[in-house]
C-alpha cells in the first residue's frame, strides 16, 4: 500500500455549505480522486491544480588532490590484483561517495571502453590530471608496468601534498594571528578610545604625547574608515586579479618570495626537494631527461625555478651535463650539483635524486618546525606591543588625574 505522503499533492480552493471560501493541499493518486474526496467533505465549486514539487539539488562537490592520489593508489592495487582496467575504474567509481569524482571516473571508464588508452582518457581532464600524471601513466602503459607507476605516482603525490600542507600551515598561522590583532586594534580605536577621549576632555588638562597620538589615530580611523576599507579591498582585488592574469606579476612575486628571510629559504629548499623528487620519478619511469625536465618545469611551483629548469633543458639538449646546466642557473646549492655529478658519473642518478629529495624534505620539515617555534614568541611580542601600547596610552592621563584635581 502506497504511503499517503509519497502521493502527488494538489492545491485546492472551494466553498463549504456556508459559502465560506476555503483552500488547502490534499494528497491523492490522481486529480480526479482528489476532487471526489473533497466533494465527500461537502465542498462545492472546487478548483484544483497540481502542487509543483521542490527538488533540492545539492551543490557539486569539488574534487581534491587527495582524492586523485587515492584513485591512483586504488587503481594500482586493483590492477596488481589482476582486475582489468575498465572493471577497476568502475569499482573505484561505484565506491566513491563524492558524486563529482564518481562522474569523472565514469567518463574515464567510458573513454577507455571506446578503445582509447588510459593516458588519453586522463588527458581529457587536465584540471585533475596534469601533464606529469599523464606522462607517467603513458610510460607505465608502454612498459607494461602501469600498476608500479601508479603506485609511484600516489607515493609522490602524498609526499608533495604533505610538504605543501605543512608549509601552508606554518605560513597561515602567523598571518591569521596578525589579522586578528589588527581587527582587535581597529575595534579598540573605533569604539574604546573615543570613550576615554570624552572622559579626558572633562579633565581639562593637557594629555600626554603618546595618548594624543593614539586619539589622533582613532579620530583618523573613524573619519576615513570607509576610504581605508575601499583601499584595502581595491588592493586585495588588484592582487588576486594580477596573480590570475599577469605572468610578469607572478614572476616578480615569486622572485620576492625567494628573497624573504627564512620564508624564502623554506620555499627554495621545498622547490629543490620537489624538483629532485619529480625528476627521480620521471627517470625511474624511463622518460628521457630532456622530456623529464620539461615536465618538471611545470610542477616545481615557482616561476623563477621553472624558467631556470627550461634553460637547463636547452643546455642539456646541446650536450651539456645536467650538473653543469644546474650550475649556470645559480639557484642550486653546491651540494646538489655535486650529488648530481656523482649520480651521472656512477649511473645512479635516480638514487641520488631521491637522496636529495629526502634530505631537503627533512630540512624543510625542520625549518617549518623552527619557524613555528620562533613565530609564537614573536607574535606574543607584537600583540603585547600593539594591545599593551593602547592600554598604556589610555591610562597615562589617569596617572596624572590626582595632580589635575589638586
Amino acid at each position: 500500500m502506497t504511503d499517503r505522503k509519497d502521493l502527488p499533492e494538489f492545491i485546492w480552493q472551494a466553498e463549504d455549505s456556508d459559502h465560506t471560501l476555503l483552500n488547502g493541499v490534499i494528497s491523492a493518486r490522481t486529480e480526479l480522486i482528489a476532487r471526489v474526496e473533497l466533494k465527500q467533505l461537502g465542498y462545492q465549486f472546487i478548483k484544483i491544480k497540481t502542487k509543483p514539487r521542490v527538488i533540492f539539488i545539492a551543490p557539486p562537490q569539488s574534487i581534491t588532490a587527495t582524492e586523485i592520489t587515492l584513485f591512483a593508489r586504488q587503481l594500482a592495487t586493483l590492477i596488481s590484483a589482476g582486475i582489468p582496467l575498465v572493471q577497476s575504474v568502475d569499482i573505484i567509481a561505484k565506491g566513491n561517495e563524492n558524486l563529482s569524482m564518481q562522474t569523472l571516473l565514469f567518463k574515464i571508464k567510458a573513454t577507455v571502453e571506446k578503445g582509447d588508452s588510459l593516458t588519453e582518457a586522463l588527458a581529457q581532464h587536465p584540471k585533475h590530471f596534469d601533464t606529469l600524471f599523464c606522462n607517467l601513466v603513458a610510460a607505465g602503459e608502454q612498459s607494461g608496468l602501469l600498476e608500479a607507476l601508479l603506485d609511484n605516482i600516489a607515493t609522490y603525490r602524498e609526499k608533495t601534498e604533505r610538504l605543501k600542507k605543512k608549509i601552508k600551515k606554518a605560513l597561515t598561522y602567523p598571518l591569521a594571528v596578525l589579522i586578528v590583532a589588527m581587527i582587535v586594534m581597529a575595534i579598540l580605536l573605533l569604539f574604546v578610545v573615543p570613550v576615554f577621549e570624552d572622559m579626558f576632555k572633562s579633565f581639562g588638562a593637557e594629555l600626554p604625547f603618546f595618548t594624543q597620538v593614539v586619539i589622533t589615530l582613532s579620530e583618523g580611523l573613524a573619519k576615513y574608515s570607509g576610504v581605508i576599507v575601499l583601499i584595502l579591498l581595491f588592493m586585495a582585488g588588484s592582487f588576486f586579479y594580477f596573480k590570475k592574469h599577469s605572468g610578469s606579476f607572478n614572476h616578480a612575486l615569486d622572485h620576492c618570495l625567494l628573497k624573504l628571510p627564512l620564508i624564502g629559504l623554506i620555499i627554495n629548499q621545498s622547490t629543490i626537494a620537489r624538483f629532485a623528487r619529480t625528476l627521480a620519478l620521471l627517470s625511474t619511469a624511463g622518460i628521457p631527461l630532456i622530456d623529464a625536465l620539461q615536465s618538471v618545469s611545470g610542477t616545481c611551483g615557482n616561476l623563477i625555478y621553472s624558467a631556470a629548469i627550461m634553460k637547463m633543458r636547452e643546455e642539456v639538449a646541446t650536450g651539456q651535463r645536467l650538473n653543469h646546466a644546474m650550475h649556470s642557473t645559480a639557484l642550486f646549492p653546491n651540494r646538489v650539483e655535486q650529488m648530481i655529478a656523482v649520480g651521472e658519473e656512477s649511473g645512479a642518478l635516480e638514487a641520488m635524486l631521491i637522496q636529495i629529495a629526502d634530505f631537503y624534505e627533512a630540512e624543510v620539515n625542520n625549518l617549518v618546525d623552527n619557524l613555528t617555534s620562533l613565530m609564537e614568541p614573536f607574535i606574543m611580542v607584537v600583540l603585547g606591543v600593539l594591545i599593551g601600547g593602547l592600554i598604556i596610552a589610555m591610562y597615562l592621563p589617569i596617572f596624572t588625574m590626582g595632580a589635575v584635581i589638586g
